[in-house]
């Protein structure tokens, strides 16, 4: 006889997939008699119905390689899909650039190292992306001697 209707019943029951409902092939005959919900409820506190535990992808692997790639392992040429433009925009690539040269300049500004006017000026040469990085800019201070006289 199809167990059908009391594999749905203890599905329900148990809040897992059809699929995953074991019943005890030696008490198969037991089962075939329950047809109501109570009577399927009783078979699950006996054991003869129990739900088999949910099969999951592992993640092992995965966390392995997360961690080897944190170390720069598999992140050379021959693995890259996309272009360095898709992998960091470069408007995230400037913004992260502008705002700490804009960091640093206020620094200089609020140490007093700079007065208020080479703060302007360097300010819109920022913008104007005229620095590659904070030590350009610490360059191009010290070369054009705009650093306050102490």
């Amino acid at each position: 006889m199809s167990l059908r209707n009391q594999r749905r019943l203890a599905a329900k029951l148990l809040k897992a997939g059809v699929n995953r409902v074991w019943i005890d092939p030696a008490r198969i005959g037991e089962v075939e008699v329950a047809i109501t919900r109570e009577d399927v409820r009783r078979l699950i506190h006996e054991g003869v119905i129990q739900s088999r535990p949910e099969v999951g992808i592992s993640r092992v692997r995965a966390r392995v390689q997360h961690e080897r790639k944190k170390l720069g392992r598999g992140r050379g040429s021959g693995s890259r899909k996309g272009s360095k433009g898709a992998r960091t925009p470069t408007k995230e690539s400037w913004m992260k650039r502008v705002r700490a040269l804009r960091g640093q300049l206020k620094g200089l500004r609020d140490r007093r190292a700079i007065t208020p006017r080479v703060h302007r000026q360097l300010y819109r040469m920022i913008k104007g992306g005229a620095f590659r990085s904070v030590a350009h800019l610490e360059q191009y201070i010290e070369a054009h001697k705009l650093a306050r006289r102490r």
